[in-house]
């Protein structure tokens, strides 16, 4: 089952205006409202990257960054020496 990437935009979008709606308002460190909409933003362009790939072989010059892929690079940084002869 594939997604018009036109519809998939469309929620992509409307993730972006609930995330500045969000954060906007937000209520201190930590607000669950924003984390969500945070989430909701990178799953729409997950949905929509597929869709626009799926449909016109093409890509978007954006990339999702996973917390954890981050959290594996700063232990590798952090676990780095360097040795000078």
């Amino acid at each position: 089952m594939s997604i018009d990437p036109r519809v998939a935009l469309q929620s992509l979008t409307a993730s972006l205006e609930e995330h500045l709606a969000a954060a906007s308002a937000r209520r201190g460190e930590g607000d669950p409202t924003v984390e969500a909409a945070f989430f909701a933003v990178a799953d729409a362009f997950e949905v929509y990257e597929d869709a626009l790939y799926e449909a016109y072989s093409e890509v978007t010059p954006l990339q999702v960054f996973d917390d954890e892929e981050d959290e594996d690079d700063e232990v590798l940084d952090e676990d780095l020496e360097i040795v000078e002869d």
